[in-house]
C-alpha cells in the first residue's frame, strides 16, 4: 500500500508541474490531483487520507464536501482552524496540502467525497474520492432449508448470514468446486438453491465472503438422504436349488442414505430387523422352501421398499419311477402309464418314443393306436427331476403260446369242482374268453369265471358231466391272441412207480395223472400178506374180487405216498385206482415188491407143450426151404447165345492179365460164373440159386 501511495504521489506531482508549466506565460490557473487511487478502501476504526497535490496559485481556499453537504472548508496556508461540520468534528483533520484525514473513520463516513480549490480571480479546480469503510467479517453462518433433504422434486436452499462485514463479492463451491448457476444451481443474493436434489449432492458446500479488506469462508456438510434402492437379492451359496439338510443364507441388500433396515418374512413368520439383511437357514428342510420376503426400511426418511425371492428346496420322488402299459379297448388302443410320485417338484414324465410333445407330472398316461410295430417293443419312460434323473422301461406284447391248467376238488356241498386256467404272459394283461363247443360260457349255476377271467370252474355230481365236452379259452389283448383246447376225460392213471427202501420195509409210490383227467382222490391198494398197519387203524380194509384190497385214500392233489411195515421176506403187489368222486378209473399198472419166484404151474405147463410143437414147426420149415431150392434150379439156367471171336480173344486176354496187385493183398477174384453152370450131379453141394441178368443182345462190327 505504501508503495502504491508513493507511486500515485509521484505520478500527482508529475501531473502537477505538467499543468503548471502549460500554463505559465499566460495566467495563473489552480490545479489539483488526487495522490494514488480515487477509491480508497479503510478498515472501519482506522486514519485514512484522501491525499491531493495542487499549485497556480498560493493559498487557496478548500472546502471537501461529502455528496453535496459541505464537511470542511480552510484556506491552504490559514493561521485559523478549518470550519467543519457537526458529526466530523472529531474525525476530519486537514494537511498543509489540502489532503483530507480521517481519524477512526466509521461506516457512517463511507461515501463520494469532492475537494474544490477557489481563488479569487482563478478558475475553480476539483477533484473527486470515493471513500469505502469496511469492517471484519464476523459471525459468518450457513444454514439450509429444509432440515431434512430427501432425494426427490423438492429443492433445498443454502442461506449465510453475516453479524459483521459488508459482502463486496460471494462465491459458492460444492466439494472445491465453484458453483455457477445452471439448470441445476441457482445462485442469488446470500443464498444458494438446488433443485431436484439427489444423492450426488451430498458433500461439503463452501461460501466465500470477500471485500478489499476481509476474506471468510463458511462451510456446510449437506446429506440428501435416499432409498430404499431396489433391493438386491441372493442366497449363498448360490445354487438353483437345495436339499434338505444344506445350510445356506439369504441376503438382502439395498442402497439408501442411511443403510435401510431390512427384515425377512416368510408365511407368517417374519424374522427381526437387521442392518446386514442376512438370514441364515441351517439344514434347511423342505418345508421350508417358498417365498422370502425382504422388507427394506429407510428408518429416517420412513420410506420402504420389498422384493421377494423363491427359495428352492427339492427333494426327489422315493423309490424308482414305476411303468406298466394296459388295454384301453381289448382290440384297439394301449395305454402307457408311467408314475414317479412324491418330491418336490413333481418329476416330469414323457414317452418320448411315442410322443414328443406330451408329458405329465409324477403321474403321466399316455394312449396310443395298438400297432404291429408296438410288438415286443422297448418302451422307455423318462423321468426329469431337478435332484435325479431317471427311467423305466415297458415292454407291451401280445400274449404268447401256453398251456391250460386243470384243477380238481370237491366242495361242500359235494360236487366235483374242474377248475380250467388258462394264463398266457402278454403285457397288457390278456383277457380271458370262454366257451364250450361253439358257444360262449356265462357265469351260472354249473359255471363261474373269476374276476380276472384267467380261471373258469365247472361244477357237477357225475363225471359223466365233464368228461368228453371240449372247452376252449382265448386270450387276447391289443396286439393278438392265442387259443387253446381243452378235452376233459375221465379218472386214469398215466405213470405208477414204486421205490422201496434198501431194506425193504418201506415202500414209496409215486404215480402221474394225464393233465386234463378229472381226478378228486384215489386208493391205493395191496395184494399179498396182510399189513400191521391195516389193523392198528381201526378200520376195515375194503377187498376186491380180483384180491386186491384198499391200504389207503389220498386227495386228488396227492401223487405219492409210503407204506410202511413190509416185511422183506415176503411179496406184495400195489396198484393205484383213480375215483372221480363215487367214479372209479381204470387202475394202474402193477408193480410187484419181494423176492424173485420161481416159474409158476402154468408157466411150467406152457413149456412142456410147446417143445414138441417147436421140433415139428422146424421139419415142416426145412422140407418147405429143399422145395423152394430145386424148383428155382431150372429156372437160373441162361440162354446161350453165339459168341464172336472178337469177344472170346477179349475174354482169354483178360483172363492171362496179371491180377490186379490190390488180389495179391488177400482179396479174392470176382467168381467165375461159367464155372458154376455144371450139371447137378456134379456139385458136391447145392449152391446158392443165382439169377442171372436179363439177355442184352449184343451188336459187334469186325
Amino acid at each position: 500500500m505504501a508503495s502504491l501511495d508513493q507511486s500515485g504521489r509521484l505520478t500527482a506531482v508529475f501531473l502537477l508541474v505538467s499543468l503548471s508549466v502549460s500554463f505559465q506565460g499566460a495566467h495563473c490557473q489552480l490545479v489539483v490531483a488526487p495522490v494514488g487511487p480515487t477509491l480508497v478502501n479503510a478498515r472501519a476504526g482506522s486514519n485514512v487520507t484522501l491525499a491531493v497535490l495542487f499549485g497556480g496559485a498560493p493559498d487557496p481556499v478548500v472546502t471537501w464536501s461529502k455528496g453535496a453537504l459541505p464537511v470542511l472548508t480552510w484556506t491552504i496556508g490559514s493561521s485559523a482552524a478549518a470550519d467543519v461540520a457537526e458529526g466530523f468534528k472529531d474525525v476530519l483533520e486537514i494537511g498543509t496540502d489540502g489532503s483530507l484525514t480521517f481519524v477512526n473513520v466509521l461506516l457512517d463516513h463511507a461515501g463520494n467525497y469532492t475537494m474544490e480549490l477557489t481563488k479569487s480571480g482563478l478558475s475553480q479546480a476539483d477533484t473527486a474520492f470515493t471513500l469505502k469503510v469496511f469492517e471484519n467479517f464476523q459471525n459468518v453462518e450457513l444454514t439450509v432449508q429444509p432440515e431434512l433433504l430427501k432425494e426427490g422434486i423438492d429443492p433445498f436452499l443454502l442461506q449465510y448470514s453475516v453479524l459483521r462485514g459488508e459482502v463486496e463479492q460471494q462465491k459458492w463451491l460444492f466439494n472445491g468446486t465453484e458453483i455457477k448457476t445452471s439448470s441445476h444451481y441457482t445462485v442469488k443474493d446470500r443464498s444458494l438453491e438446488i433443485l431436484n436434489p439427489n444423492r450426488n449432492d451430498t458433500g461439503r458446500y463452501t461460501v466465500v465472503l470477500t471485500n478489499p479488506l476481509s476474506r471468510v469462508e463458511a462451510h456446510r456438510d449437506i446429506t440428501v438422504l435416499y432409498g430404499p434402492d431396489e433391493p438386491r437379492l441372493e442366497a449363498r451359496p448360490a445354487k438353483p436349488f437345495y436339499i434338505p439338510g444344506d445350510s445356506l443364507s439369504l441376503v438382502c441388500q439395498a442402497g439408501g442414505s442411511p443403510r435401510p433396515t431390512a427384515a425377512w418374512v416368510f408365511g407368517d413368520l417374519t424374522f427381526p430387523d437387521s442392518q446386514d439383511g442376512v438370514l441364515n437357514r441351517t439344514n434347511v428342510q423342505i418345508s421350508q422352501g417358498g417365498v422370502y420376503t425382504c422388507k427394506l426400511t429407510n428408518q429416517q426418511t420412513k420410506e420402504q421398499r420389498q422384493k421377494s425371492m423363491t427359495l428352492n428346496v427339492y427333494e426327489k420322488p422315493s423309490g424308482d419311477p414305476i411303468c406298466s402299459v394296459q388295454s384301453v379297448n381289448v382290440t384297439a388302443a394301449l395305454l402307457y402309464h408311467c408314475q414317479w410320485p412324491g418330491g418336490t417338484p413333481l418329476a416330469q414324465l414323457s414317452f418320448p418314443e411315442l410322443s414328443s410333445n406330451s408329458s405329465g407330472a409324477g403321474n403321466f398316461s399316455l394312449t396310443v393306436t395298438a400297432l404291429a410295430n408296438l410288438n415286443f417293443k422297448t418302451v422307455t419312460c423318462m423321468a426329469a427331476h431337478p435332484v435325479e434323473q431317471n427311467k423305466c422301461n415297458i415292454t407291451a406284447s401280445r400274449p404268447v403260446e401256453f398251456l391250460p391248467a386243470v384243477r380238481m376238488s370237491v366242495d361242500s356241498l359235494g360236487k366235483i369242482v374242474v377248475s380250467l386256467q388258462c394264463v398266457s404272459d402278454a403285457s397288457p394283461q390278456a383277457v380271458v374268453s370262454w366257451s364250450k363247443g361253439s358257444e360262449a360260457v356265462a357265469n351260472g349255476a354249473t359255471h363261474e369265471i373269476s374276476s380276472d377271467t384267467t380261471q373258469l370252474q365247472i361244477r357237477g355230481y357225475n363225471v359223466s358231466d365233464f368228461v368228453q365236452q371240449k372247452y376252449s379259452c382265448t386270450s387276447r389283448n391289443p396286439l393278438g391272441s392265442q387259443r387253446r383246447e381243452i378235452q376233459l376225460q375221465g379218472p386214469s392213471i398215466s405213470a405208477f412207480s414204486l421205490f422201496p427202501n434198501p431194506e425193504g420195509t418201506v415202500v414209496t409210490l409215486t404215480w402221474e395223472v394225464p393233465p386234463t383227467s378229472v381226478v378228486t382222490g384215489f386208493d391205493i391198494q395191496v395184494k399179498g400178506p396182510s399189513l400191521p398197519g391195516e389193523k392198528r387203524n381201526g378200520t376195515e380194509s375194503r377187498g376186491a374180487s380180483d384180491g386186491y384190497r384198499t391200504i389207503q385214500q389220498k386227495p386228488g392233489s396227492a401223487r405219492s405216498t409210503d407204506v410202511l411195515a413190509l416185511d422183506p421176506n415176503l411179496s406184495y403187489r400195489f396198484r393205484v385206482i383213480p375215483r372221480a368222486r363215487t367214479t372209479e378209473g381204470q387202475p394202474s399198472e402193477v408193480r410187484r415188491l419181494g423176492p424173485d419166484e420161481g416159474l409158476s404151474g402154468p408157466a411150467i405147463a406152457g413149456i412142456a407143450a410147446g417143445i414138441p410143437c417147436s421140433l415139428l414147426f422146424l421139419v415142416l420149415m426145412g422140407g418147405f426151404i429143399y422145395l423152394c431150392v430145386n424148383c428155382n434150379k431150372d429156372k437160373s439156367r441162361p440162354a446161350r447165345y453165339p459168341v464172336s471171336r472178337a469177344v472170346e480173344k477179349v475174354i482169354t486176354t483178360q483172363s492171362e492179365m496179371t491180377p490186379h496187385h490190390l488180389l495179391a493183398g488177400g482179396l479174392k477174384s470176382p467168381p467165375d460164373y461159367n464155372k458154376l453152370q455144371q450139371a447137378p450131379s456134379e456139385r458136391s453141394v447145392a449152391l446158392p440159386t443165382f439169377v442171372p441178368p436179363p439177355p442184352v443182345r449184343v451188336a459187334t462190327i469186325v
